[in-house]
């Protein structure tokens, strides 16, 4: 791509979007256009057609979502639904009306069936039921596939979309009751330290297995996929490698220093038993992450202590 040319990042502030951006300036893009939400809210069409007829990008990603943990998924399904599919019909109609040649939908790895053959295949999609815990968020997801996909076969543009597994980094959403597990877990244990408390409650039984990526990993990935990567097929963003909820844990507790007892609620729910990508395609591509977990948690933990706590 031409490194001088505008290209918008959607959801630039949030924790996917500013890794992007951060990566794109790095790497010497020099036209770089963001908005916030309070500067633009993509779920109203008028101002998200204006914005992009002044700007007119070349390339746009599209990391603008609301997301949310287990619990904000399964206690506001209406509202996740809602404002991602307004988010992704208005921010990709107003890209088709000018003609953005260049587009990369951001989806998750929950449009997959709850029961999908480990790891999962970009093939699994529509296969089988979904996890009810976040079936209204994958939904919209999978309605931005298909919307990339009708584009690409109806106008002939290139736009793809890429499935990222679990995330985390700096930026992350680190409230109690909103956010997703790790970094939950972070907050958690580093208040329990600071309290001393005796014991850390962990939701579920810790059996469900997840892969993690960093944040920064992902938006290298991102970088690729825009010059390597053109194809309707979605193409999954991963580690290719997982452990279980009860396994990050004991790893969040050393990193944090927090030398209780860990003990699970079994009254909350668990989701998905296990969530591992297939990423063969990807690495075909010639992509690898280079942030290990361990590495990665201790980064976001001191992040977190700067940034947060």
């Amino acid at each position: 791509m031409d490194l001088h040319a505008p290209v918008y990042v959607a959801g630039h502030r949030g924790l996917v979007g500013s890794a992007i951006w951060r990566r794109l300036d790095t790497a010497g893009y020099t036209h770089l256009i963001g908005a916030s939400s309070a500067e633009l809210d993509l779920r109203d069409r008028d101002a998200t057609f204006a914005f992009l007829r002044e700007h007119r990008p070349v390339a746009v990603i599209d990391a603008a979502a609301r997301v949310g943990g287990i619990l904000a998924n399964r206690d506001h399904p209406t509202e996740f639904l809602s404002d991602n599919l307004r988010i992704q019909v208005n921010l990709m109609d107003a890209c088709l009306e000018v003609r953005t040649p260049r587009l990369l939908f951001l989806g998750s790895s929950c449009i997959y069936p709850k029961y999908a053959e480990q790891p999962i295949r970009e093939s699994s999609l529509l296969t089988g039921e979904l996890e009810p815990t976040n079936d209204a968020y994958a939904i919209a997801k999978i309605a931005g596939i298909m919307q990339v996909q009708a584009v690409r076969r109806q106008y002939g543009l290139r736009w793809i979309s890429a499935m990222p597994t679990n995330l985390y980094g700096p930026n992350d959403n680190f409230d109690p009751v909103t956010s997703h597990v790790l970094p939950a877990m972070i907050r958690r244990f580093h208040e329990a330290k600071l309290a001393g408390a005796p014991e850390v409650v962990l939701w579920g039984s810790g059996t469900p297995r997840r892969e993690f990526l960093h944040v920064d990993d992902l938006a290298a990935a991102c970088l690729h996929l825009l010059e390597h990567y053109d194809a309707p097929e979605p193409i999954n963003v991963g580690v290719g490698a997982d452990v279980t909820i009860q396994e990050l844990a004991e790893l969040v507790a050393r990193t944090v220093g927090y030398t209780g007892a860990l003990s699970n609620d079994l009254s909350k729910p668990d989701g998905t038993p296990r969530k591992l990508l297939d990423v063969s395609r990807l690495q075909s591509l010639g992509w690898k992450p280079s942030i290990s977990l361990e590495d990665g948690v201790a980064a976001t933990y001191a992040w977190y202590q700067e940034h947060v706590a």
